[in-house]
């Protein structure tokens, strides 16, 4: 007789609240047995030593520990990691690959919520929402902001340059198909005839950043992205324009970055920064033509849930053998965020 299969699940409680509701962790029951529904907060202490020891699934999430050697010498039937966030370069080591074990993630999921706070940044910054509002709630009159209304802003045939055709990347194009936009593309791994399938134009960085309306950086974090947007290309937009960075605050040179909206000269939306959290006397706290956000484009509150059902769905696929949607190999885990 087939043993059942086991799942446990290891992260922050406190961090992943809402991502498995209590109706998917039914449904994960329908599947498999769950060992323990109270995450695994270490995985060195007597009772992950017990829990792993029986598990085949072990699902992951925000805040959860470094499963290295260690951990799997005393997960011996472990074959299945599936990952309820984005990114798994952080706690996963070389070893789960090398032993064979599958992983997946639920970034395809987290996507969606980037590309929607994305759409919403674009067109806003277009329409210059934010400018007007400073200014109408200075001077509670409508005296210097009716004039602005027949300067050549708005969203039709604006020109948007997107700097990474990843799963986000390619969301926001998604989006943007029904709006009068022109979309220029920058990444050096899709060819011409790619581009033209996504219906967008393959461009050089330098003609993207001198060509855009608004330049939306969703390029991994890689070696050759480090500080890829530095002063030379920010240099290179049009003064009015916007740079939005809900990837990787690193990609962008933040000091360079900041040089340039002190002048007044560009506009930024921006959600990740290097580092995470700016120091208390950063600029970009204060600076008017700064819209700052605390890392909050990704899954929040009830958007978590999609996270959990992804997951669930991908377990599912697994344990019925069927491909999964969004499995990871070390070949792909080198590009990805």
């Amino acid at each position: 007789m087939t043993k059942p299969i086991q799942a446990a699940f290891t992260m922050d409680p406190d961090s992943t609240e809402g991502v498995f509701t209590p109706d998917l962790l039914c449904r994960l029951a329908q599947s498999c047995n769950i060992i323990d529904e109270k995450p695994l907060e270490s995985l060195s202490n007597d009772r992950a030593v017990n829990v792993l020891r029986l598990t085949d699934i072990l699902i992951t999430g925000w805040g959860c520990p470094a499963i290295d050697r260690e951990v799997l010498a005393i997960a011996p039937r472990l074959k299945l990691i599936a990952h309820a966030a984005g990114t798994v370069k952080g706690f996963l080591s070389p070893e789960v690959f090398d032993r064979g074990i599958t992983v997946t993630h639920a970034a395809e999921a987290n996507a969606v919520p980037v590309a929607e706070f994305t759409l919403a940044a674009i067109l806003f910054t277009n329409k210059q929402v934010f400018r007007f509002r400073d200014i109408y709630c200075s001077d509670r009159s409508r005296a210097r902001t009716v004039p602005l209304t027949c300067q050549p802003i708005g969203n039709f045939r604006r020109t948007i340059g997107i700097i990474g055709a990843s799963r986000i990347g390619r969301r926001v194009i998604q989006l943007l198909k029904p709006f009068d936009f022109n979309v220029l593309l920058y990444d050096p791994v899709v060819h011409p005839w790619e581009a033209a399938e996504l219906g967008v134009e393959s461009v050089s960085l330098e003609n993207l950043m001198r060509l855009s309306d608004v330049v939306s950086v969703h390029a991994p974090a890689l070696p050759s992205t480090i500080g890829m947007i530095d002063c030379n290309r920010l240099s290179l937009m049009r003064e009015g324009t916007t740079l939005i960075n809900t990837a990787r605050g690193i990609i962008v040179d933040e000091m360079d970055l900041i040089d340039e909206l002190c002048t007044g000269r560009i506009n930024a939306i921006i959600d990740v920064t290097d580092p995470e959290v700016p120091e208390p006397t950063s600029p970009l706290y204060n600076l008017p033509n700064v819209f700052l956000t605390p890392h909050i484009a990704g899954a929040i509150g009830g958007e978590r849930e999609r996270l959990g059902e992804f997951i669930v769905e991908e377990i599912e696929r697994y344990i019925a053998g069927r491909p999964l949607v969004s499995a990871i190999s070390p070949v792909t885990l080198e590009r990805m965020a």
